[in-house]
């Protein structure tokens, strides 16, 4: 089977005065649809390069970015706002919610994100029959149905999280990018959060790509991806992942 996201010699390169540093060198990756993909490194390692690439936030010096097929690490700033539109949900460790927004306010703000996009893209070709989650629904889905109506302020982290997770899930994203989603919370209350991630790959098909320092977090991932100084060390196929729930730290 062909994967979903192939990353082919990428390179990230940055000019620091007359010196070149690369923040990511020669990766080679490929993750299937629907996959956990957990990715491990200490810090200045290149995970969060790697994910900015993959969520079209970032374009690669040179290599090659293909996501079903299409090769996005050409694509102009028009082209890479369509891919994000139609195929991409962030998660932040610090939630990102607005705070004078609702709940629910939040997470309905994602009913403008393709309504402001160029028309006539590969992605609007291809997923024109993908729906817009309704907010109350999204909401549900992470079990916030009674908190619909309030603000950040009165939501503890977690609530917090879970709401933030349901604004990514509202535009019903193929790709759900986790930047640290464990970061600012308590472990039960990041088990939590875990096990709802967890859910979106095994029952919804989302492809959960999770970016961490946190090597206990590999256990729960279908595939592992060990960065360290710009480069893949190891990636590791896990047959029997964990259930979220089992996971100590």
């Amino acid at each position: 089977m062909k994967p979903f996201i192939e990353f082919r010699g990428v390179e990230k390169k940055y000019m620091l005065g007359e010196n070149a540093f690369y923040a990511l060198k020669g990766v080679n990756l490929g993750i299937m649809e629907g996959e956990m993909v957990v990715i491990l490194g200490p810090s200045g390692a290149g995970k969060s390069t790697l994910l900015n690439l993959l969520g079209g936030m970032d374009s690669p010096t040179s290599g090659q970015i293909l996501i079903n097929g299409h090769d996005i690490s050409g694509f102009s700033d028009d082209e890479l706002t369509a891919y994000r539109a139609w195929n991409v949900g962030v998660v932040f460790q610090f939630y990102n919610l607005i705070p004078t927004l609702t709940a629910h306010e939040n997470v309905a703000l994602m009913k403008d994100v393709r309504k402001n996009v160029k028309k006539g893209s590969i992605w609007e070709k291809e997923l024109s029959d993908t729906q817009i989650l309704d907010p109350k629904e999204a909401l549900m889905s992470v079990g916030l149905s009674e908190h619909m109506n309030q603000f950040p302020s009165q939501m503890s982290g977690g609530e917090q999280q879970r709401t933030s997770i349901a604004r990514a899930l509202a535009k019903n994203p193929r790709l759900l990018l986790c930047d640290e989603p464990t970061g600012a919370l308590d472990t039960g209350t990041g088990k939590e959060v875990l096990k709802l991630l967890q859910k979106q790959s095994k029952e919804t098909g989302h492809t959960v790509v999770m970016v961490t320092h946190n090597s206990f977090f590999a256990d729960i991932a279908d595939r592992v991806i060990r960065v360290k100084n710009g480069t893949v060390e190891e990636v590791v196929e896990n047959d029997s992942p964990k259930d979220a729930s089992e996971v100590n730290w």
